[in-house]
Formats: structure tokens, sequence, C-alpha cells
């Protein structure tokens, strides 16, 4: 079978994010009839009755915020009585009753304060009849930021800086997130009380922890202050971060301030989680596409991408040398794995996680006939770039060199974008709307690269 690489692999990523669309998913979980509303799927099941007399309020927030908003608001058919959802740049306003707030992503901003802010003025006025839906993805720990008494807005931000930086991996920036946070951590739940919550969630988390999912605004919160300040010591932090983020997590650990609400707290005994989307589910999609292609072999390898990206690649293109060493003559193979890298700053150059795999996996393929990889991330937005991702292959090195670049300079100063630009081997999709972190496409031979 001879394949188009390119081509394919694209086609494969597209099918990934298309399953995961944030407005059909929600389209999906909530459905409105005469009676009442159901909510249905990602592990939850519950109903309200119109006759219940209660109200409806809609609150949230994420990169997939708006489609998931305007898909709720129109299953609801004008029974939302007021909401607040924190959106990214360019995409506020107002739908219906519901205000859509501009925000900050990957640091919060003002933005990010006035939503949360007003998500909590909105959660503040369910009483016990009422029900508050609440629509989190991936971005939201960002988007969703109030910080607590005693901790101003530039300390909080600092302190994300240094661990973005440390190539610190999203639950360890949740866990720091949540304790220096007045929303976070169940805390939004708890302002809800006694209201019922249904909170319905596109992860973008290993495992898909609905405590970890833009650190859990709605989720009993199993981390603790003493957590929160293992991380920051660990990555050698901790005398680094301002003297107000210090004391308020000793405040903590001593129990001079009051923990997250953990599992089992009677806050939150309403609250109904549902994770509806994920990044499982898209890259089952990417598999059952290939699988329509007529590929010979298709694995999936979920949550591989975990760790330093270049040390990923590395080890995902190990997994592609293996698959097509043991694959039936005359047959392709495709690997198929999904979760989130990261990457430790090291230069000053530009580019993102999934570029900084693409080009380490060049390094790793260069001079093989035969294989090609594609790394993605859902959203369509990779690091500070305007681009998903890039396409590497046997060829990459070389065809660089024709240039004059080198792939270990750009590797060492973090600085694939230009590399793979100056190649033609971006990915360029412009934001999905969804986002349930990255997908690596790896095929293996008989095929062509172009």
């Amino acid at each position: 079978m001879i394949v188009p690489a390119r081509p394919l692999l694209t086609n494969l990523f597209l099918a990934a994010v298309a399953s995961v669309d944030p407005a059909r998913l929600v389209r999906l979980a909530l459905r409105r009839d005469p009676e009442g509303i159901a909510l249905s799927g990602g592990g939850a099941s519950s109903f309200v009755p119109w006759s219940s007399g209660g109200r409806v309020f809609l609150v949230g927030g994420g990169k997939a915020g708006l489609p998931m908003a305007q898909a709720a608001v129109s299953a609801l058919e004008g029974k939302v009585a007021a909401g607040a959802i924190a959106v990214p740049k360019g995409e506020g306003g107002s739908l219906d009753a519901v205000r859509l707030i501009e925000t900050g992503h990957p640091l919060p901003d003002e933005g990010s304060r006035e939503a949360a802010q007003a998500m909590l003025d909105v959660v503040s006025r369910a009483g016990e009849n009422d029900l508050v839906i609440a629509l989190v993805s991936g971005g939201g720990s960002a988007m969703i930021s109030a910080p607590p008494e005693g901790v101003s807005s530039p300390d909080k931000e600092a302190v994300f800086r240094l661990l973005l930086r440390s190539g610190a991996d999203i639950t360890e920036f949740n866990t720091v997130r949540k304790h220096l946070s007045s929303v976070k951590g169940g805390r939004m739940a708890r302002a809800a009380y006694p209201a019922r919550v249904w909170a319905l969630m596109l992860s973008d988390v290993p495992g898909d922890d609905p405590s970890v999912i833009a650190s859990g605004p709605f989720s009993p919160d199993p981390a603790t202050y003493g957590d929160a300040r293992k991380v920051l010591v660990e990555r050698k932090l901790y005398d680094a971060i301002p003297d107000a983020v210090r004391a308020h997590i000793e405040a903590g650990v001593s129990g001079r301030i009051p923990e997250t609400p953990k599992p089992g707290d009677p806050d939150l005994e309403r609250v109904s989680l549902a994770v509806i989307g994920s990044n499982r589910v898209a890259i089952d999609a990417a598999a059952d596409a290939a699988r329509e292609e007529g590929v010979g072999t298709v694995r999936i390898l979920p949550e591989f991408l975990r760790g330093e990206a270049r040390e990923c690649a590395r080890a995902f293109v190990e997994e592609l040398r293996k698959a097509k060493a043991s694959a039936f003559k005359g047959r392709a193979v495709v690997l198929i794995a999904g979760g989130e890298t990261t990457v430790k700053v090291r230069g000053k150059g530009k580019g993102g996680r999934n570029q900084e795999f693409a080009l380490s996996a060049a390094v790793e393929m260069d001079g093989m006939p035969g294989m090609a990889v594609l790394s993605c991330g859902t959203d369509g937005v990779d690091g500070p770039t305007d681009c998903a991702g890039a396409f590497a292959d046997g060829t990459t090195c070389s065809r660089a060199a024709a240039l004059g670049l080198s792939p270990m300079d750009h590797l060492d100063r973090n600085d694939a974008y230009p590399f793979l630009q100056a190649l033609s081997d971006l990915v360029v999709t412009g934001p999905t709307g969804t986002n349930v972190t990255d997908i690596a496409i790896g095929i293996a031979v008989p095929l062509e690269t172009g």
C-alpha cells in the first residue's frame, strides 16, 4: 500500500478534532423536553423538571467556552436566567442572558479576574431549587482566575511564569493554582451551594480527572497546601516565589486558612460531574479514520505524550521503528499517541511543545525512508505561535541542511518554529474551538512522504 504521508496524517488529525467538537458534545449531553432538562453521558445522569420552579444559570469558561455556551443556550431555549462565561480574546459580548468575558491565556489577565468574579456573582444568586450548568474546558485554569486574599495578581502571575519555565506539567500547575485561588479546587461549587450543579467538562488532562480539568472549580480537591508547596520545592522555585505567596501557602499548610473542599464535603453533594469529551475520544476517532483509509495496522498509545517533548519524540520514533519491523510486508503501520508534553526552556527561541516534538522526531528519523510524524495541539495553537504543530519525516534534516539550517542548533535554542517554517512543515489550522491536549500520529512505510 502506497500512502502520501502528509495529507493522510493531516486528515487523521482533523478527524480527531472533529470528534471533540464542543457544541456537538454539549448537544448530546443536554436534552430538553416539555417536562424538563436532562443530563446524560460523561459518567453522569440527572433530570430537573420544569415543575420544580427553579431558575437555570450558566457559568464556566475555557478555550471551548463560546461553542459550549452557544450549544447550551440553544438547548435551553430561553430558560437561562443569567450567566457568565470566560472566552478567548476576540469572542466577547453577550449571548441572550449570558455575558461572554474575554480572558487571557496561558497567563491570566484582568479579564480572567473579571470572569471569576462574575461567575461567583451568578452562582451566589442560585437557591436550592435552581440549577447551575457549568461548562468547563481546557484553558479554564488561566481564564477563570481570582487570587486569594493577601496575594496580588502580579504575585500570582510571577509564580506561573516560573512554573512555565521550569517545565512543570499540567497536574503540577493545577495543584499550585488551586491553592492560589478563591474559585478553583471546588470553591466555585461551594459558592453555588445549595443549588444543584451540573458540570460538563471537556478534558485536557491525563486520566480525565475532574479535579484537575481547569483546576476543578466544581470538583472536590484531593490535593493540599502541602502538595502545592512540594511542587514548588521540587521544582526549586520555593525561594524564588514572592513573599506573599510563600506566606499564603505556609498559612494553608499550618491550618490558619481553610483547605479546598475535599471528597465527601457536604457543600458538593449536589454536584454532578460529566466528562463529555477527552483526548481518548479524539485518538479513537483518528484510529477509526485510519482504518477507513485502509492502512494495515493501527496502534493506540493513550497518555503516551507525557514528560519532556524531545524525550517523548525519541520514544515515539522508537515505537514506530518497532511497529515497522513487525509489520506485514507491504502494509503500512499507523501509531497514534495522546497527552501533553512539557518543554524545559533552555533558549530564547520561538516554538511550542508540538513543534519541539516534531523537530526532535526529525532528528531521530534522519535518513530513514518511509517514516513520518505529525504532532499537533487539538486547540490549533502550539505555544505562542500561529500553528497547531508540525510535520516531520526522514528527509527533514537533509532538506534543512540544503538551506543551511541545523536541527540541533534550533533545538538547543527552543527555536523550532522558524526551522519548520522554512521547510513549510508547520501545520496551520487556526483555533479549532476545542481543546483535549495533543495528538501525535506516525506512519511507517511503504509510503510516499510528499
